[in-house]
């Protein structure tokens, strides 16, 4: 039907099965989605008749603040009984019936994008509402990112490219990303889950296991969705930015963060970084900015302290990397560096409680023998090992680089089509024999 229609109605068809899409897992929470996109049209609008700050503090206000009471009411309320106990036991607050919607950190994030531009002057208001929210309610990416700001798709919102190449593009990136979740992640989470399902542990080498199976995990399962985002914007005329760049390579935490989920990394730089001054203040104000997006960071991925944890273990490490001592080690020890702290970070990220967390790391540095040889057997299934296997060799750019030396060696156009085709089947294959089966398990980013 989008192919079907006239220029003038692509958007209005996108938007109609974007918002099904939403409703059908959402149903009543459409009218926030479509709420929060009049609010920010009408804040771009004001902004541009010259009501500047109105405009910027009622976007703002309004997002964060259904951000806070959707996502962290609950939290705000545990933590305060958790104060008002120590001196007045008899005053307890009841926890909010609240159902956190979908997508809410994403859409949200991304309206404040484009009135904070709008107030930079980086971009100018949109005039046309349905432009607007067929941009927030893009359903490849509402619910789990990328991070898509209004500068990077404004005029692909007018000029769509729609061609026989970038489908085929679309098709090949959409698989890989659904290969990259069913078969890759949907086996590394089944040891993942075991290792951490137990507060005792099962042991220091099962706890490895574990972690280093939840590291891989959480690259694919985030990096796959990205890929079918992506791929489906290229379907329907939109070049979404790229949300990661091969992470597990990197050589310092600095670098981590440039090649990890790019979009939202990006985006507490250029808006919660800078606007608390960045790199202009003094050394101490620096040091205080960073932690402080870095806590930010984390609470943006979960109303727990676990996760601000997890965001001030990343923020640390940036600032001990500033002291330059990174530079005299070897390539090697800087990559065993980075993945220790990553790796660290995610049983923090991972653990059901701080204790949980702190027993978990324990068992990975003081030896304890594996406590159940039956969960070592069941959890090394073949298909398990496969994935493992996998994961691991394309945690490196390797798929990029069989692509190029597949085309140096085969000079012939339709054969390469053909093997492309070929290898794609195989993938599709293997993704619905997973869904046929039932082997799913939600993104992991749907929670965010």
């Amino acid at each position: 039907m989008f192919y079907l229609a006239p220029k003038k109605l692509k958007n209005i068809v996108l938007l109609v099965f974007s918002l099904a899409f939403y409703a059908w897992g959402e149903r009543k929470m459409v009218v926030l989605l479509v709420l929060s996109s009049l609010v920010d049209y009408s804040s771009g609008i004001f902004i541009s008749k010259g009501y500047k700050k109105l405009g910027l503090y009622f976007s703002v206000f309004f997002n964060l603040g259904i951000l806070i009471y959707f996502k962290y009411a609950n939290f705000i309320i545990e933590n305060l009984n958790d104060l008002f106990g120590v001196v007045y036991s008899s005053v307890v607050i009841n926890p909010l019936s609240i159902v956190m919607p979908l997508g809410i950190s994403f859409f949200t994030f991304q309206t404040m994008s484009y009135t904070i531009d709008v107030y930079r002057g980086k971009v100018k208001a949109c005039t046309n509402f349905i432009d607007f929210v067929t941009y927030v309610s893009l359903f490849p990416q509402l619910v789990a990112g990328p991070i898509v700001r209004y500068e990077e798709i404004q005029h692909q919102l007018k000029n769509k490219v729609l061609n026989v190449s970038r489908f085929a593009y679309g098709i090949e990136r959409f698989v890989k990303g659904l290969f990259k979740k069913l078969f890759i992640a949907n086996n590394l989470v089944v040891i993942s889950d075991l290792a951490f399902e137990s507060t005792l542990g099962y042991g220091t080498l099962f706890n490895w296991l574990g972690i280093i199976a939840y590291t891989l995990y959480v690259y694919f399962d985030v990096s796959g969705y990205a890929d079918m985002a992506i791929g489906l914007g290229k379907m329907f005329g939109f070049d979404f930015p790229e949300n990661f760049n091969y992470p597990y390579i990197s050589s310092s935490i600095k670098e981590f963060w440039r090649r990890w989920h790019i979009t939202m990394s990006t985006w507490f730089r250029d808006y919660v970084y800078i606007s608390l001054g960045g790199n202009r203040k003094s050394k101490q104000r620096v040091l205080l900015n960073l932690l402080i997006v870095f806590a930010v960071t984390g609470l943006w991925h979960g109303a727990a302290w676990n996760y601000v944890i997890w965001g001030l273990w990343h923020g640390l490490f940036l600032l001990i990397e500033k002291g330059g001592w990174l530079k005299k080690m070897p390539r090697v020890a800087k990559h065993v560096y980075v993945l220790g702290v990553v790796m660290i970070g995610l049983v923090f990220f991972r653990a059901a409680t701080m204790e949980h967390a702190f027993i978990y790391i324990k068992q990975l540095f003081v030896y304890t023998p594996i406590m159940d040889l039956d969960i070592l057997n069941f959890s090394l299934r073949m298909e398990t090992i496969v994935a493992f296997a996998l994961s691991i060799l394309f945690s490196f750019p390797l798929y990029d680089k069989l692509k190029t030396m597949i085309k140096s060696q085969i000079s012939n156009v339709l054969t390469l089509s053909i093997l492309r085709i070929m290898v794609l089947m195989v993938l599709l294959f293997v993704c619905y024999v997973y869904i046929a089966i039932g082997a799913y398990n939600p993104f992991i980013y749907f929670k965010f």
